[in-house]
Formats: C-alpha cells, sequence, structure tokens
C-alpha cells in the first residue's frame, strides 16, 4: 500500500524538521493581530483627557495613555501622525464617545516627553522559575537629509542609523527588555541596561561572540549570581585561570577544544539563540526597517511602542512546535 505523505516527509532527510501542534488556535490569533476591534474601559476614560491646571505655564490637554494609543494605532497600521489623528478621532465617533483626538503636533512633541504605562511593562507570560534569556542588537535606518539628497541627486552621504538591544525570554519569545543607542554603542556596553529592566531571576543568558569579554560576565553575575552564560569565545582565545569571573569563559573554551564548535552549541543550548533573532526580524516586519521620528527620545519612544505591540499581538496566539521524527527505513 502506497504510504501517506505528511509534512514531515516533504523535507530532505537529514534536515530538522518541525510542525505546529495548535494550527487553528495559531491562526486564529494572526488574524485577531489585524482586528479593528476596541475597548476602552471607563479608567481608561477617566484618565483620557488631563485634568486642568491650577498653576501657571502650559495646559496639557491629555494624559500619557492618549499620546500612548494613538502612536500605537498609528504604528499598527503604518500611519503617519496626521493620519494616526483622524484614525482615533473616527474610531472615538463610532463609539460615540466624547472625547478629544490628540492632534499631531501634540503626538510630536508629547513623543519626546513619554513614559510607559503600566500596562505596557506587564509580562505577556506568566513567568515560573529561572528564565533563559536572550541577547543581540540590530540596526534601524533613520531617513534624513542625507538619504533625501542621494535619492534626489545621486549624493553619497553616510547613512544614519539606530541600534535596537532585545532581550527576549527564550520559551515565550516575549521581549523583555530593550534599549536604543547610536550606531556607535558596542553591545556589550548595553547589556547592564538591558538587565536592570528584568526583574525575573535569569538562569541562563545567551548572546553571540560580540559580547564576549569579561565585562558582559561581570554585568550578569552581579544580577544574578550563579547564572549560566552562553558565548562563544573569540577563534584566539585562550584560557585565564586567573580571571575569576570569568571561569565559564574557560569552560567554554576547554570544551570547544576538546569536541569543537558544534558539539558545544548543542551542549549549552546555543542554537535558542536564533529566537532573538527571529524577535529582530519581527520587529523590521510588522514595524518596519526603519525610524520615522526625528528626535532621539521620539526615536526611543517608537522603538519602546513598537516592542509593546510585538508583545501583544504575540499574546494573541503563538504557534507551538514540535520536531517530527525522522522516518525509519520501513516507512521510506
Amino acid at each position: 500500500m502506497p504510504h501517506k505523505h505528511n509534512a514531515c516527509r516533504r523535507h530532505h532527510i537529514g534536515k530538522m524538521k518541525f510542525k505546529v501542534t495548535n494550527w487553528a488556535e495559531y491562526e486564529a490569533g494572526l488574524r485577531r493581530r489585524g482586528s479593528m476591534t476596541l475597548w476602552i474601559t471607563p479608567a481608561a476614560l477617566a484618565g483620557w483627557a488631563a485634568p486642568r491646571r491650577k498653576t501657571r505655564g502650559g495646559q496639557p490637554r491629555y494624559y500619557d495613555l492618549a499620546i500612548e494609543t494613538t502612536l500605537m494605532l498609528g504604528m499598527v497600521f503604518g500611519l503617519r501622525l496626521r493620519q494616526s489623528e483622524g484614525l482615533l478621532s473616527s474610531v472615538l465617533d463610532m463609539m460615540v464617545l466624547d472625547l478629544p483626538a490628540p492632534d499631531h503636533t501634540t503626538l510630536s512633541r508629547r513623543a519626546r516627553t513619554w513614559k510607559p504605562s503600566a500596562r505596557s511593562n506587564d509580562r505577556q507570560h506568566v513567568v515560573d522559575g529561572p528564565i533563559h534569556v536572550l541577547v543581540d542588537s540590530t540596526g534601524l535606518k533613520v531617513y534624513g537629509a542625507g538619504q533625501w539628497l542621494e535619492e534626489r541627486h545621486g549624493a553619497k552621504s553616510r547613512r544614519g542609523w539606530r541600534k535596537l538591544h532585545l532581550a527576549v525570554d527564550a520559551d515565550s519569545g516575549e521581549i523583555i527588555a530593550h534599549s536604543l543607542t547610536d550606531q556607535e554603542a558596542g553591545d556589550a556596553s548595553q547589556l547592564k541596561p538591558l538587565l536592570d529592566q528584568i526583574d525575573d531571576e535569569i538562569g541562563q543568558l545567551t548572546a553571540d561572540g560580540a559580547y564576549d569579554g569579561t565585562l558582559t560576565y561581570d554585568a550578569v553575575l552581579r544580577h544574578r549570581a550563579g547564572a549560566r552564560v552562553v558565548i562563544p569565545p573569540r577563534s584566539n582565545a585562550v584560557e585565564r585561570p586567573n580571571a575569576q569571573p570569568c571561569c565559564q569563559r574557560d569552560d567554554h573554551i576547554a570544551s570547544m577544544q576538546a569536541g569543537g564548535r558544534l558539539k558545544w552549541q548543542t551542549s549549552t543550548g546555543y542554537g535558542k539563540r536564533a529566537l532573538v533573532e527571529t524577535a529582530m526580524g519581527r520587529y523590521k516586519g510588522v514595524i518596519g526597517p526603519r525610524l520615522r521620528a526625528r528626535s532621539f527620545l521620539a526615536q526611543q519612544t517608537e522603538a519602546a511602542i513598537g516592542v509593546t505591540i510585538l508583545n501583544r499581538m504575540l499574546a494573541c496566539g503563538r504557534p507551538k512546535s514540535v520536531r517530527c521524527q525522522a522516518p525509519t527505513a520501513a516507512t521510506r
């Protein structure tokens, strides 16, 4: 009898194969990510318009919640500030709510001073025990006058970039810490600011070779004594037994010398680092590969709201993948 072909057998034999076990649930979650359904709680209504100031000075019209909501809607649907204002205004009209929508000039100004709300910092995933943290960075393009001159007149200019540093929970895929810096900032220099944002107990931290060095090991062990650090040493690295904070690094060097890099990656679980690259790919695919804001403070706000959006989308539905068993000789 002919055998029924399954999804696992469509791939080449010898290649690692996975299949999604909760496809119906995951597909429904993907549809919810594009839903226009909005819920505005009584607490949000009460915290929309700022109370009238009794002292002298400028009068703010909106709490940060209104600014955050408008910016978030605009980023989800890829809108500019004026279009974001128009979208929220029409939504409020359809909901028969007597609330004003922040205008585009207010959004531009308040984005430079915006502070994340408590809801923005809430974890979407319940943590039970130490977590495995994955760290990496990616570049986000800044569109400025130099790029306009290059496109318009063919003039050569130095392209401007910002670096988005992410810390991801390996189990949930959730982004649990982030920072935005200029393109000159080193990856290892941002590890401590990322760790300062993490309240959960860290069991293991995994990063690529750009984080190799005493600075990284010191930062992780000061944050959580006994945490495991998995970073591939440089190819010319040598053991330094007297360097106490880097004793784990010496173990990695010895392990690579004894069994090779591939065996070391398997034994340490280094392959999970690909999940943080997946998170960076989701950011560029959903939010975009460049920053729209002009000022650096507003760009930091844009990145923070983008991270919040990705985490909420991930909470709507996440695929559960399992590895397929390799076909036996009888079924080939």
